[in-house]
């Protein structure tokens, strides 16, 4: 029987070689928000490797809404010339381009991981204000953010899709909006961290609709034979917060907008949340998720073995395997995880001695 994990899946116009895709990796090495060598290798790696769908990391749409100086950032024109050299080169080696689509909200301005990932100070590089739905910090120490007004919450819809056209005239062919992890448009969707009183705050239409607003003002100038993802938060793990009840009723909504696949990650939001990671812990979010709505999912998770990634497919509990580490360990996991479910290994001719 053939490997559904190397059986291509066709979004839209799209298709894509495998369903093995480059989950969006921070790597903190962008200055003033440009795709530098390193992303060139990183991202470049990856599609030499076999994987379907290659995402950058989360892509700042405004300067202010990067999560660290360091950020790449899609807010610029002149953002898009080393971006489009990259994705010529994933697309060179059969893979698809894709990009997703952020703003870190009350977690901007903040270090790389490896220095510490605190707040960082103008002086060093920071910025203020940072922005999101309501006046409420991260967690203690760092900075209270500014609840937006409607006219910043309208202009920050704009950036998303300005960057959307970027993200198109760089040559990616998928886009992926970012209302996950505790970015901004996840502190809109959570009661937890929306305590707003007016149409964005509130009930549970009102907390989702920057999401709707985002969705509709992408889809409005990406291209109808393109696809379009959005990665969410299926829960918050933290009683009161955002729920996978929530989660199903979102993406029944954002189903009927144009969005083709739900990349179900979780949690993020708040720092108190007891996170139960195992392998494969956020599988049955992109199982249920699917199964209700009838959308495509992205299961991601601690998805680190071949055979695991072929079973989540074989129960039909998503469409597509978005991994992160795994791929960062070993950029090559596509070709050897064909070997071991007896697909074809097509490296490129380049590393055909090698296989």
């Amino acid at each position: 029987m053939p490997s559904l994990l190397f059986t291509p899946l066709t979004l839209r116009d799209v298709t894509l070689r495998n369903r093995i895709v480059v989950s969006p990796m921070c790597e903190y090495s962008s200055p003033d928000g440009f795709a530098t060598d390193w992303h060139v290798v990183h991202l470049g790696s990856r599609a030499v490797g076999g994987a379907g769908l290659v995402l950058t990391e989360a892509t700042a749409v405004t300067a202010d809404g990067r999560i660290s100086p360091s950020d790449l950032g899609i807010y610029r024109d002149d953002h898009v010339d080393p971006l489009a050299r990259i994705f010529r080169f994933v697309e060179s080696q059969g893979a698809v381009p894709g990009m997703q689509l952020a703003h870190a909200g009350r977690k901007a301005s903040t270090a790389e991981p490896w220095n510490g990932g605190g707040p960082v100070a103008v002086a060093d590089g920071g910025w203020t204000p940072i922005y999101a739905p309501s006046a409420l910090p991260f967690r203690d120490g760092w900075q209270t953010p500014r609840a937006m007004s409607e006219a910043e919450i309208a202009a920050v819809v704009d950036a998303f899709a300005h960057a959307a056209r970027r993200l198109l005239a760089a040559g990616g062919k998928v886009a992926e909006i970012h209302a996950a992890h505790g970015y901004l448009l996840h502190e809109f969707l959570s009661p937890l961290t929306n305590h707003r009183q007016d149409r964005y705050g509130g009930s549970f239409d009102n907390r989702t609709r920057i999401v709707r607003e985002v969705v509709d003002a992408v889809r409005a100038v990406w291209p109808e034979r393109l696809p379009l993802l959005v990665r969410i938060s299926a829960t918050d793990w933290v009683d009161g917060g955002w729920t996978i009840e929530d989660s199903v009723a979102l993406v029944a909504q954002l189903k009927d907008r144009g969005v083709d696949m739900i990349d179900c990650s979780s949690g993020g939001n708040v720092a108190r949340a007891s996170i139960p990671v195992g392998p494969g812990y956020q599988v049955p979010f992109a199982a249920r998720i699917r199964k209700e709505t009838g959308i495509m999912t992205g299961a991601v998770g601690l998805i680190t073995e071949a055979v695991q990634a072929e079973t989540i497919l074989a129960q039909g509990q998503a469409d597509a395997i978005v991994m992160a580490r795994e791929l960062l360990r070993d950029p090559y996991f596509p070709l050897h995880a064909a070997r071991t479910l007896g697909a074809p290994v097509n490296p490129p001719v380049q590393y055909l001695r090698a296989f």
